[in-house]
């Protein structure tokens, strides 16, 4: 049974005029794309963060929302300090900006100290992540990526309920048990009617850190053989890459930093991918959409 998505705002006038703003915002907008995963420790921020780089190379003006709320990695991941958001005369707060065509906003650079913890219940998370949409200029954007925590809580429901056109990405281990909850979020994505554009297969196999090439020696072929399963769009694999660990502490992304580089190979394809499956699904919803029109007249 599908779940109603809540309209908060029909009896607050506050949050109806946060939602016209919302809806002028989004409509700068082209896609928007969640990306999400069942369990923790899969490497989807990697994914969402050379994601958004690799859109970005091939000249999309690209946006990265972290939505992570509690352990927002983004900001360290891309290499920015702290007090680099843009801060207007007006106090509100505009994006920060990782290249010309790629700029981001995380919860990380507005704490009081980058060790504070982030102790909010349900509103208040939900607050923050219509204001990062909302107060924030984002301006023309090809791709919105919203880089979301692990499971299927308050942080995906309010970009569910906010973002009604989104779609998602769902990062996945081969192992068993990652792929046991990645079925709970495909099932949420049916409930709240979000379009799984495709299945990111992360950690598939190895690069060998002496010579360079892909070693099977990790199970691989659990997030194809779901997509499969599921007729689901696979979005290609990625390996187990020691550089990934370290460009990421460094703060460069493997995809800035090893362009040539069978894992940069490896993310090059899927963005691909990402940019025909989602041209794909938004042809299909316009022809949906279509009909419904051409029904009630």
């Amino acid at each position: 049974m599908a779940v109603e998505k809540e309209n908060p705002a029909a009896n607050n006038p506050v949050l109806a005029q946060q939602d016209e703003k919302i809806k002028r915002q989004l409509g700068k907008i082209e896609y928007k794309i969640m990306v999400m995963s069942g369990k923790g420790g899969v490497g989807k921020s990697t994914v969402s963060i050379n994601l958004a780089i690799g859109l970005s190379l091939q000249n999309f003006y690209v946006g990265l929302l972290d939505v992570d709320l509690h352990g927002p990695n983004v900001p360290k991941m891309l290499g920015v300090e702290r007090g680099e958001l843009q801060k207007r005369p007006d106090g509100t707060v505009g994006p920060v900006y990782y290249s010309p065509n790629l700029k981001f906003m995380s919860v990380e650079p507005l704490l009081p100290d980058k060790d504070s913890a982030v102790m909010w219940r349900g509103p208040l998370k939900m607050s923050a992540i219509r204001q990062f949409i909302y107060d924030i200029e984002w301006g023309d954007l090809d791709y919105l990526i919203i880089d979301a925590p692990p499971g299927t809580g308050d942080e995906q429901m309010t970009v569910a309920q906010t973002i009604p056109d989104a779609f998602a990405v769902v990062v996945t281990t081969p192992q068993e048990v990652s792929l046991l909850d990645v079925k709970k979020s495909l099932s949420f994505c049916k409930q709240v009617g979000m379009p799984v554009i495709g299945i990111v297969e992360n950690m598939s196999g190895m690069i060998c850190p002496h010579c360079g090439k892909a070693i099977d020696v990790f199970k691989r072929g659990g997030g194809q053989k779901l997509a499969e399963e599921t007729g689901i769009p696979f979005l290609g694999r990625i390996p187990v890459d020691p550089r990934i660990v370290t460009t990421g502490d460094a703060g460069k992304p493997v995809m800035a930093m090893y362009p040539n580089s069978l894992t940069a190979e490896a993310f090059e394809k899927i963005c691909q991918n990402v940019i025909n499956s989602t041209q794909m699904f938004a042809a299909k919803r316009k022809e949906e959409e279509a009909a419904k029109e051409d029904n009630k007249s």
